[in-house]
């Protein structure tokens, strides 16, 4: 039986607000196999944003295991986590998340800069991704040159430079309006079709949701069963 991208039994997260203790994460289970397509939803403060920090090892949990492949994520150094943030995980976020005085070009190139490789494959690499994208001809404006959309495929070529196996995107289409988003949705369902990239969105988007092969919903911590 193959080993899940993502194992997680009875995680627990909690953190300080003003004085007063939040519990978000109260017992998560979660099985995610590779190549999965799965939209996570629920409500502003269900505890989406706090799974998605955990799963992309960005914040660890409190207790329970969590298991990335054959990783035990809480055994691992920060040097560990970060390589694992850099390699195996790709973000995508609703406000895009662009250094503002850095062209698309070299947007997408930063984590090929953390990953070591010399700038000739840095920007063959770059440019492929936004050619694969649509986006090829505005590899050289800045973030503010560039529309909403443009702005949102550039952070997907971003994420995916150093061919990570999850592509977690949080809110990917909150920006957008609704015929940008569905060109970024189709985006993201051809990357998990065509190359197996595991796909975890964070939405509260029904429409969004019903994109993935498998929704799941959580509530005030918790997945509904």
């Amino acid at each position: 039986m193959a080993i899940p991208i993502i194992d997680m039994q009875q995680v627990h997260k909690r953190y300080g607000v003003g004085g007063v203790e939040v519990h978000a994460l109260k017992g998560v289970e979660l099985t995610v196999a590779h190549g999965e397509f799965l939209a996570i939803m629920g409500p502003s403060g269900s505890g989406k944003s706090t799974l998605m920090n955990v799963i992309g090892c960005l914040d660890l949990p409190d207790s329970g295991l969590y298991h990335l492949g054959d990783e035990n994520v809480a055994a691992l150094s920060p040097d560990a986590l970060a390589r694992i943030r850099n390699e195996t995980i790709g973000f995508v976020f609703q406000s895009f998340n662009l250094l503002p005085r850095t062209s698309a070009l070299e947007n997408v190139e930063i984590p090929l800069v953390y990953a070591g490789l010399n700038g000739r494959e840095r920007r063959r690499r770059a440019q492929q991704l936004l050619e694969k994208l649509g986006i090829a001809e505005r590899a050289h404006h800045l973030p503010s040159q560039l529309s909403g959309g443009q702005q949102q495929r550039v952070a997907i070529a971003r994420a995916l430079a150093n061919r990570p196996s999850i592509l977690l995107a949080d809110e990917p289409t909150g920006n957008l309006d609704t015929a940008t988003g569905e060109e970024v949705m189709d985006i993201l369902q051809d990357l998990n079709r065509s190359e197996g990239v595991t796909v975890i969105v964070i939405t509260h988007e029904v429409e969004v949701a019903a994109r993935a092969r498998r929704q799941i919903t959580l509530l005030d911590g918790r997945f509904e069963s």
